[in-house]
C-alpha cells in the first residue's frame, strides 16, 4: 500500500511540472484524443514528443502516450445509514491508468490502457474499489475515409460512453472504470454519428491481470444522434438489449433479457442547457415479464453578466418500480451500465424505483474556482418495491411498508482547475434518512466527505 501511495504521489509531482505545457483539453474517452497537428510542430518539447512521436516521413504513423493519476479521500458518518459498522478514519483511494496509441497510416490505429485501482484502510472493498493491475482496454481499428463520412471498425475491450451516461457509461467517479470485450461500427456522415455495437461486459476481479472474458454479461444496440437540428438542437434515438445469467430484483431473480428503446433531445452550447429523456423497456427475466420505464429532465440557465456568472438549474425524473409483488410482471428499470456516481459523489441510491426533483445552483468564484450545491429530494415510485444501489444490487427489499419517502440530500462542492492537468474537488453531502428508511432499517443520517486529486497527461 505504501509503495502505491509513493507512487501515487511521484507522478502527481510529475503532473504539476507537466502544467507548464501547452495542450488540448483531454477527453473523456482518452482514445478520442488525436495528436497528430502535432506534425506540424517543427520545434516540440518532451511532452510534445511524448503525446506525437513520428515513424514515418509522412507523419501520418505515430505513437502517443498518456494517462491518469487520481487520489481521494473520504470519510463517511453512518454508513449505509447504521447499518455498516462506524470508520473514525476514513478511508483512501488512487487510481493510475495509462494508455498507448499507435497509428499505423490514416487506416490502422491500436490503443491500449493498463488500470490500477487501489484501496487502503477501507474496512471491506470489492472489485470496483481495488483492482491492482488489469489490461483495461485492448483493440484495433481499421479506418475508411472520405470528404464527408468516418467509418471505423473497432474490435477489442473498449470504454463506452453514450448520451447522457444514464444507461452507458465509462463509470468514472468510483475508483475501477469499467469496459466491454465488444466490436463496433461508428459512421460518422455530416450531422449524423451512429454507432452499432455487440459487447460482453468486462467484470472486475481483484487481483492481476485476471479480469478475462466474462460469458455471462452481454450488451448490444444501436446509437444514433443528430445534431444542430432547428429548435431541438440535438436528438438521439437509441436501442439497447441486454442479457444477465442471473439478476435480483425486489419481485425475484433469474435470467434477464431486456431491451430498452428511447429517446433524448438536448443542447449543451447556450446559456440555457436542456436534457430530456424518455425511454420503455420490454422482455422476460425469471419467466415474468418486463415492463419498465422512466423520464427525465435536466434544466439549467448560465446568467452570464451578473457577477459570479450562476447557473440555476432544476432535475426531475421517475423511474418505474414495480407495481405487484409476486405477479408474472416485472416493472423495475434497469439502468444499465450508468455513472457510478448518479446523485452525487455520495452514490448512495441508484436509478430505479424512484422519483426525486434536484434544484441546484453553481457560481464562479474565479476564472478556475467554482462553487456548486444542489438539494435532492427522494421518493420510491412504488411502495411494493425496494430500493436499489447504483449497480443494480438491493439496498432495502420493500419491508411491507406504505412510506414512500426516502430522504433528503443536500451537496456541496468546491472544484478547482489550475490548468487542463490538474483538477481538485472537495465535496460534503448531507443525507437526512425519510420514513421508508427509518421503518425498514436503522436509518441514521448520513455524512460523508470526500477530497479528490486528479491529474492527466
Amino acid at each position: 500500500m505504501k509503495s502505491a501511495l509513493f507512487t501515487t504521489i511521484a507522478l502527481f509531482a510529475s503532473c504539476v511540472v507537466l502544467s507548464a505545457q501547452d495542450i488540448p483539453a483531454f477527453k473523456p474517452l482518452r482514445y478520442n484524443e488525436d495528436y497528430s497537428f502535432l506534425k506540424n510542430d517543427t520545434v516540440r518539447k518532451w511532452y510534445q514528443q511524448m503525446k506525437y512521436s513520428s515513424f514515418s516521413d509522412s507523419g501520418h504513423a505515430f505513437i502517443s502516450f498518456g494517462g491518469e493519476v487520481r487520489f481521494q479521500y473520504f470519510y463517511v458518518h453512518n454508513e449505509e445509514w447504521g447499518e455498516a459498522p462506524e470508520d473514525e478514519d476514513g478511508y483512501t483511494l488512487n487510481r493510475l491508468l495509462f494508455h498507448t496509441d499507435v497509428h499505423l497510416g490514416k487506416w490502422f490505429r491500436a490503443f491500449a490502457q493498463l488500470q490500477s485501482s487501489m484501496a487502503n484502510s477501507k474496512p471491506a472493498t470489492s472489485p470496483v474499489d481495488e483492482d491492482p493491475l488489469e489490461l483495461h482496454q485492448a483493440f484495433a481499428d481499421i479506418q475508411a475515409l472520405s470528404k464527408h463520412t468516418k467509418l471505423i471498425f473497432r474490435l477489442g475491450r473498449q470504454e463506452l460512453m453514450y448520451g447522457s451516461q444514464r444507461l452507458v457509461s465509462v463509470r468514472e467517479s468510483p475508483n475501477n472504470r469499467q469496459s466491454f470485450d465488444a466490436a463496433r461500427v461508428l459512421l460518422q456522415s455530416g450531422h449524423y454519428n451512429t454507432a452499432a455495437f455487440y459487447g460482453n461486459y468486462v467484470a472486475a476481479k481483484k487481483g492481476i491481470f485476471n479480469d478475462g472474458f466474462n460469458k455471462h454479461t452481454r450488451l448490444w444496440g444501436v446509437y444514433m444522434t443528430r445534431s444542430e437540428l432547428p429548435l431541438l438542437h440535438n436528438t438521439d434515438i437509441y436501442y439497447l438489449g441486454l442479457r444477465k445469467d442471473n439478476t435480483f430484483y425486489n419481485d425475484g431473480n433469474g435470467r434477464e433479457i431486456r431491451h430498452s428503446a428511447g429517446t433524448r433531445i438536448w443542447n449543451s452550447k447556450s446559456n440555457w442547457l436542456y436534457d430530456v429523456e424518455a425511454l420503455y423497456q420490454f422482455g422476460d427475466m425469471g419467466g415474468k415479464t418486463i415492463s419498465a420505464w422512466t423520464a427525465s429532465v435536466n434544466t439549467s440557465y448560465q446568467f452570464t453578466r451578473v457577477m459570479f456568472k450562476p447557473a440555476a438549474s432544476l432535475k426531475a425524473e421517475i423511474v418505474s418500480g414495480d407495481a405487484h409483488k409476486g405477479d408474472n410482471r416485472l416493472q423495475t428499470f434497469n439502468p444499465l451500465f450508468p455513472k457510478g456516481a448518479y446523485f452525487g459523489l455520495a452514490a448512495l441510491i441508484g436509478p430505479s424505483n424512484l422519483m426525486d426533483i434536484h434544484p441546484g445552483i453553481s457560481v464562479a468564484l474565479n476564472s478556475r474556482l467554482t462553487f456548486e450545491t444542489d438539494y435532492d429530494i427522494f421518493w420510491r415510485h412504488r411502495s411494493t418495491d425496494g430500493i436499489y444501489a447504483v449497480n443494480m444490487s438491493l439496498i432495502y427489499p420493500d419491508g411491507g411498508t406504505p412510506e414512500k419517502h426516502i430522504g433528503k440530500q443536500l451537496t456541496g462542492a468546491f472544484n478547482y482547475n489550475p490548468n487542463n492537468f490538474i483538477g481538485l474537488r472537495a465535496e460534503f453531502t448531507w443525507f437526512q434518512a425519510g420514513p421508508y428508511l427509518k421503518a425498514v432499517g436503522p436509518g441514521k443520517d448520513i455524512i460523508f466527505t470526500g477530497v479528490t486529486a486528479q491529474c492527466k497527461f
